[in-house]
């Protein structure tokens, strides 16, 4: 029995996966089904991973199904589900068809020892309780973070340009959307992910997934077992090569006439590419007798055994990068410079993360809820969270500020790092604690009226009190203070911030904001 139309299956569905993702994640419009977002989050591995480890829900499930579907299969996530896999059958076929020389792929050796040893490393630090070998290699958060970083200001860029072309003849379809500024470290590592990607995949095919995705790397080993197996019929097979031309894994060596199966990704173009169906998907736990006598048995790899002792160290030390911080920004007219630094001493976690320790053990930085957030607050973080949570989102307060009614990013995250609020509970959800300094303050420096700060806080946690003469100061109770961020956004002093907000460790209640009755006048008797 021959299985083209396999290719055609799995061709069809990771296509739909891909639209979908990529319109999710570069969607700046907020029109993106949330529902459909955590549906589709559920089938990447890494995050569904976590989510089961952490927290023992449905939601975690997903892995799980590859795990057998693997154990079955072979690695279906690979190229039916996985984002950044279907990304480079992309980039491979568009060179092939846009190329004039056609791209023959050859038979290559595996590199088990460094792939193994990224696999080891990766699990070894995952034990120790730290994820951020798996943050920087999980193949869904690498996507991403491309897309969102890259790829969605690009969009928003066009979509800007197309909306003041349309206005300009009547035509109001599109609506403009705010750029926000980007600290550029934040690009370093999506760009060194995509650059790296592309090449690989140009060149040689699905070597990313079968050196350096420890994801590949683990289903490839399980699908060494797997039920249903890509063989190559020795008898009638007459080594064409066709089938090994084909194979963007480089995993059939048509001299040996076998197949590795555990770097084949299951993209089934062998199984199209064969004129002779001497390549089959066949049972491979209980094969027939005729089977049985032209298998032969396959010789152990020494090198295998030899990947336990030898780890490669693969991820260089990365220096302490600072942060472009609001000190570099001039002051505007005027009005006399702030010198007094803003003291933070713990980054803000977004609402629902309950701590900083719970966000930066179960987010994997696939910058969804980055994409998601409407007021552009969630920024990845550099060393912010410390060297550990590199990539992770953080609340970037220079940049904007959490709405006081908002919790998208509570209803979005694949690996529950962010738990599902409420509006009534994120509206007491303390995620910092707010400062003021009045030395930056221009109603000190300068002598000059200003209440943004208060005139912004939702909970009015910043109150206006006497200062001198007509001029009134700014008072904070952190009682009642969400460190939502809106003062320290509004806050004009330059360059450092008069009022801010430092994180709070462990995410606190806040108290109900006050009512303050009104004071009745008694009425003046009737004049006349």
């Amino acid at each position: 029995m021959h299985f083209r139309w396999l290719k055609y299956s799995r061709v069809v569905v990771s296509l739909v996966f891909l639209l979908l993702f990529f319109l999710m994640l570069v969607d700046f419009t907020g029109h993106f089904p949330r529902n459909l977002m955590k549906g589709i989050s559920w089938f990447q591995f890494i995050p569904s991973f976590l989510t089961f480890k952490n927290l023992l829900s449905l939601a975690g499930l997903g892995f799980l199904v590859f795990v057998v579907l693997s154990l079955l299969y072979g690695r279906i996530y690979c190229s039916t589900v996985c984002p950044l896999g279907i990304f480079q059958d992309v980039l491979s076929w568009l060179r092939r068809k846009l190329s004039r020389r056609k791209r023959i792929f050859r038979y290559a050796k595996p590199y088990n020892i460094l792939r193994y040893s990224i696999l080891i490393l990766a699990i070894l630090v995952f034990l120790t309780g730290n994820i951020l070998l798996l943050n920087l290699l999980d193949p869904y958060s690498n996507f991403g973070r491309i897309i969102v970083s890259l790829i969605k200001p690009v969009a928003a860029e066009i979509n800007n340009f197309l909306a003041k072309v349309m206005a300009s003849q009547g035509i109001y379809w599109l609506n403009p959307v705010e750029l926000r500024a980007v600290n550029p470290f934040t690009l370093i590592y999506p760009s060194a992910i995509l650059i790296l990607v592309s090449w690989m995949s140009l060149f040689h095919g699905r070597l990313y997934c079968n050196t350096i995705c420890p994801v590949g790397t683990f289903l490839g080993f399980l699908s060494r077992y797997s039920l249903f197996k890509i063989r190559i019929d020795k008898v009638t097979c007459d080594r064409c090569g066709k089938c090994s031309s084909a194979c963007k894994s480089q995993c059939i060596n048509i001299k040996e006439k076998e197949v590795d199966f555990s770097r084949c990704v299951g993209c089934f173009n062998c199984l199209s590419a064969c004129p002779s169906l001497s390549i089959q998907y066949r049972n491979s736990w209980f094969p027939k007798e005729k089977e049985k006598q032209d298998v032969e048995m396959v010789k152990a790899d020494p090198s295998k055994r030899e990947f336990v002792v030898k780890s490669i160290a693969f991820i260089a030390g990365i220096t302490g990068l600072s942060k472009i911080a609001s000190a570099q920004e001039r002051t505007a007219g005027s009005r006399k410079p702030s010198v007094f630094a803003e003291i933070k001493t713990h980054p803000v976690s977004p609402p629902g993360s309950i701590s900083i320790e719970h966000f930066t053990e179960h987010c994997t930085a696939c910058q969804l809820c980055v994409s998601a957030c409407p007021s552009h607050v969630l920024k990845p973080s550099v060393t912010e969270y410390g060297i550990l949570g590199f990539m992770q989102p953080h609340m970037d307060y220079h940049a904007s500020y959490c709405n006081y009614e908002c919790t998208v990013c509570t209803e979005v995250c694949p690996t529950k790092a962010i738990q599902p609020l409420t509006v009534e509970q994120k509206k007491v959800t303390q995620i910092g604690r707010v400062h003021f300094i009045r030395e930056n303050c221009i109603v000190y420096t300068d002598n000059t009226a200003c209440a943004a700060c208060n005139e912004h806080c939702p909970t009015q946690a910043v109150k206006m009190v006497p200062y001198k003469g007509d001029l009134n100061i700014p008072q904070v109770d952190t009682s009642i203070c969400i460190g939502c961020g809106a003062c320290e956004h509004a806050c004009p002093a330059r360059p450092y911030r008069a009022i801010y907000v430092d994180g709070n460790v462990v995410h606190q209640l806040a108290e109900k904001p006050r009512e303050e009755k009104l004071q009745e006048e008694a009425p003046e008797e009737f004049p006349f």
